[in-house]
């Protein structure tokens, strides 16, 4: 399988089972590293994230509680999702695979080739998560 029939069929298998998904059992689970900024920011859609990188997605799902987009640019092809909350967002994470880095930004999440998510870091304002997406492993300048 190509890597990305593999993507597009996490994707779908993520969105189904964040959509599924009970929210009891999360109880009181809350990310390292979300602070109060990225909770009260308004979140971006996927087509207005699409937009900023100059793509229009190919919607994978569209449900209330999650959101995902394909595109392909001259950047390469990404998956652009994004979240009713915060808490989707990191129980969507949970079960992302650990060596698929991410670009995280608040209540969405990018998912793509490394070489792509550091062509796209910079317009869509994103942090960087190589492996655990609690801590970002992008260097901070010095």
């Amino acid at each position: 399988m190509t890597t990305f029939p593999r993507l597009a069929a996490f994707a779908l298998l993520a969105g189904l089972v964040a959509g599924c998904s009970s929210s009891g059992g999360w109880g009181g689970y809350v990310a390292a590293g979300n602070d109060q900024q990225q909770a009260n920011a308004t979140p971006l859609s996927v087509e207005q994230l699409s937009a900023k990188v100059g793509c229009t997605p190919k919607m994978q799902v569209d449900s209330e509680e999650i959101r995902t987009g394909h595109c392909k640019t001259e950047a390469g092809e990404f998956f652009v999702n994004t979240f009713k909350s915060e808490k989707l967002k990191d129980q969507w994470m949970d079960q992302a695979p650990e060596y698929n880095p991410h670009l995280v930004g608040p209540r969405w999440t990018v998912l793509g080739p490394l070489e792509v998510l550091e062509q796209l870091k910079s317009p869509l304002s994103g942090d960087l998560h190589l492996m655990d997406h609690r801590v970002s492993q992008t260097p901070s300048p010095k």
